[in-house]
């Protein structure tokens, strides 16, 4: 599937460099059908290979993550409950639903916001959720920014170090995603249950 991809990729970069790279991961943070991965690993290459920096690179990939999952968190805090509340019957959504989900984020949910861009189609809807849930802009930043930086590191990192071997890499990666997003996710839980019952423990 990545493989389809490539081309049109590197075409938008060589023709409009490290503002084509920011574009299309504001877009593809937000929800557009771009193959974010498959851009920071060809990015990444194309440093490897010497066609662009290092620096600017990663600073147009970085600001492009956090200016999409910024956006999105934008449109949840500012329209998503409103609306939510006056159609969410259709979802079976009420305000007692969405109060739990600010609870979860409160206890839980802030974790998917930095784990949540390694996971197939979360990252597009974490931050959505986030600004529904109420939660603040400096907890949302900490987590979704910092997950930012982890992720565009990590996929640049792949195509850069990775050189002309990088698309098996990333294939192989792809592969296995949901398998390490399941890992993942049963890590968070574990690790919040467990949190919990300490917690229950310290104050008996």
């Amino acid at each position: 599937m990545i493989f389809l991809f490539i081309d049109n990729l590197h075409f938008i970069i060589n023709h409009y460099g490290y503002l084509g790279i920011f574009s299309l991961l504001v877009f593809g943070i937000i929800g557009l059908p771009v193959p974010d991965e498959t851009l920071l690993t060809l990015s990444g290459y194309l440093i490897y290979k010497g066609h662009l920096h290092i620096i600017p690179t990663f600073l147009a990939a970085y600001l492009g993550s956090i200016c999409g999952i910024s956006i999105s968190y934008a449109i949840g805090k500012t329209f998503g409950r409103p609306v939510l509340i006056k159609y969410g019957k259709f979802l079976h959504i009420d305000a007692e639903r969405l109060d739990r989900v600010h609870h979860w984020f409160e206890k839980i949910g802030r974790w998917t916001l930095f784990i949540g861009y390694f996971i197939p189609g979360v990252r597009h809807i974490t931050a959505i959720f986030a600004g529904i849930s109420e939660l603040g802009m400096w907890e949302f930043g900490l987590f979704a920014y910092s997950g930012a930086l982890v992720w565009t590191g990590t996929f640049l990192s792949i195509g850069y170090f990775f050189g002309d071997h990088w698309e098996r890499i990333l294939f192989s990666i792809e592969k296995n995603i949901v398998t390490i997003s399941i890992a993942a996710v049963v890590i968070l839980i574990f690790t919040y249950v467990i949190k919990k019952i300490w917690r229950k423990k310290k104050f008996k």
